[in-house]
């Protein structure tokens, strides 16, 4: 079992949305897609934001994500950085 749960992301990502607000992350396919993300850059050399000695970099990108030590940026406003 994979621990945190696919569930337990989405929660934990869109915890601090407003009521009325869209959710950042609606689908598996966002937390794979950020979670890749994050750990390609971990790979590249960015320092991990959690204990991560002797863990993957895709382990260490779910955990920093489910503590909340790296946010998920809308869409738009990925795009517009770009």
């Amino acid at each position: 079992m994979i621990h945190p749960s696919y569930q337990e992301l989405i929660e934990a990502i869109n915890a601090g949305q407003e009521m009325d607000e869209e959710p950042l992350v609606t689908s598996r396919y966002s937390i794979v897609l950020a979670t890749s993300k994050r750990a390609r850059q971990l790979i590249a050399g960015a320092q991990p934001m959690v204990r991560s000695r002797g863990r993957k970099a895709l382990s260490v990108a779910v955990e920093e994500i489910y503590k909340g030590k790296v946010k998920i940026l809308p869409q738009e406003e990925t795009e517009e950085e770009e």
